[in-house]
Order: structure tokens, then C-alpha cells, then sequence
């Protein structure tokens, strides 16, 4: 099976990256961006909705 990546973009720094929806927390939680340590609802960090509806549903 084929493992599902979700895309995430800092909004304050721009810095992207990818991450396994099982690697992170909830979509509500707020998650500190490794880059900046800028801190907000991990949902904000997706990049796309369809990254938003990945992650919801692989959690």
C-alpha cells in the first residue's frame, strides 16, 4: 500500500515541506513550525484543501 503524504507551508517564513498525516497531530492542534516556531491550528499549514482533507482522513 502506498503511504499518503500531506504538503505544508509555514504562512509566516514560507518554509515547505512534506509529512505522513500519522506523523502529525490533529488537524486543530497547534503545531509550531519547525523552521520558525511560528505557532498555529496545524490546518492553517496545509497547503491546499486537499491536503486539509487528507489529512482529516487518515487520522
Amino acid at each position: 500500500m502506498e503511504e499518503a503524504y500531506v504538503r505544508l507551508l509555514c504562512p509566516d517564513c514560507s518554509k515547505d515541506w512534506e509529512s505522513t498525516p500519522s506523523d502529525l497531530p490533529g488537524h486543530e492542534t497547534v503545531y509550531d513550525c519547525p523552521n520558525c516556531h511560528a505557532s498555529r491550528r496545524l490546518a492553517e499549514f496545509t497547503r491546499t484543501d486537499h491536503d486539509l482533507r487528507t489529512l482529516k482522513g487518515l487520522q
